[in-house]
């Protein structure tokens, strides 16, 4: 194999294609990228087994083949070499990369033992505006579990109706977001990884465009910009958020978002690297006090709010509290409260295409 390419569009396609590189692997090809050279493209494939990239990119190829190379090693290496004119050929020693006047060797593993992957999902399908496939992402993305306890709430449930709802939940916060959806045929809903979703929303790139994602047997593909995704589904049985939702509250708190969002994290500073990271609402009649206590010392602000209902107190972790501000649009948002223990929710005040709970600390002091 030997090809010439421009480092530029060929860097932009490894950073792509390496964040399906597998880390901390038994399979050495499992860490690579496999390179693939025929007629005028150069095609760069990784995959750790649940999530597999594919780009390709414009070359001038003086010997067709096939080879895989490690993954981070080349990321990271190609990535120097941006504005040069870069040269990758086979040889004994392994990979030869060649720039100006340079070039240098890397170890590489035969295409052979790379595993085989189906492009060829496409039985059912769904299709949105990219900007609504972006947003609905963000909005929802951030709340998905982290760790393998249960592995189905790593993913979103996307649930295709008259328009996508995407629901997803940690155990201790709760986010649901809808788009509207142009086109759809098929399966009705699908738990996607988070990890999947967060690369789709970084390929989409031209918001006014349609995109069209395809599922079946388990597995989803989409394509886009010369890049193509395919990825496991998740299986097993997410919660019902209707029975986690309340239907009515107690009391309801309107108030300027950013204002909140500035006071919580002041607030937030002093806790930095506490366990439970708490802060506290007070809601009295007109206003908010949003405090906290740690061995550093203490903060206590009031902001202006509009409270109908009851006055209480509650706590909660800073965090979860600032991804959900942050994830709404509307300048005044609307907290919805049933009392000290109970779950509480977050909503723009006027367009509610997107909700957020969370679950308050109970030992709070």
């Amino acid at each position: 194999m030997k090809f010439v390419c421009d480092g530029l569009s060929l860097s932009e396609a490894v950073i792509k294609v390496s964040k399906a590189c597998a880390v901390r692997t038994t399979a050495p090809v499992m860490e690579c990228i496999k390179l693939s050279a025929f007629g005028e493209e150069v095609t760069l494939l990784a995959t750790d087994g649940e999530l597999s990239i594919r780009k390709s990119v414009k070359a001038e190829i003086f010997e067709e083949g096939e080879v895989c190379v490690p993954g981070k090693l080349f990321s990271d290496f190609i990535g120097k070499l941006s504005g040069e004119e870069v040269s990758i050929a086979t040889g004994e020693k392994g990979v030869e990369i060649r720039y100006r006047d340079a070039g240098t060797f890397m170890q590489s593993l035969p295409a052979e033992e790379f595993p085989k992957i189906d492009f060829s999902v496409g039985e059912n399908s769904f299709t949105m505006g990219q900007a609504a496939l972006k947003k609905i992402i963000a909005e929802t993305v951030f709340c998905c579990a982290q760790d393998d306890s249960r592995p189905v709430l790593k993913g979103c449930l996307m649930e295709f109706g008259d328009k996508l709802e995407m629901t997803a939940l940690d155990g201790y916060r709760l986010a649901i977001a809808a788009a509207p959806i142009l086109a759809k045929s098929g399966e009705q809903s699908i738990i996607c990884p988070a990890r999947t979703l967060t690369e789709i929303s970084r390929m989409l790139e031209k918001d006014e465009e349609e995109i069209t994602l395809y599922t079946q047997g388990g597995m989803l593909l989409v394509q886009a910009e010369g890049t193509t995704i395919v990825s496991r589904l998740y299986q097993g049985e997410f919660i019902r958020k209707e029975n986690v939702v309340p239907g009515n509250f107690s009391t309801v708190v309107t108030l300027v978002k950013e204002e909140l969002i500035a006071s919580v994290e002041r607030a937030a500073i002093l806790i930095r690297g506490d366990k439970n990271n708490l802060v506290t609402m007070e809601i009295g009649t007109e206003s908010v006090k949003i405090s906290s206590v740690s061995d550093f010392g203490n903060v206590a602000e009031v902001v202006k709010a509009q409270v109908q209902g009851m006055e209480m107190t509650i706590s909660m972790n800073a965090k979860y509290l600032l991804d959900a501000l942050r994830a709404l649009g509307e300048e005044k948002i609307a907290i919805s409260f049933n009392g000290s223990v109970s779950p509480f929710i977050l909503q723009n005040e006027q367009a509610k295409d997107s909700l957020y709970l969370i679950l308050p600390v109970r030992n709070a002091t």
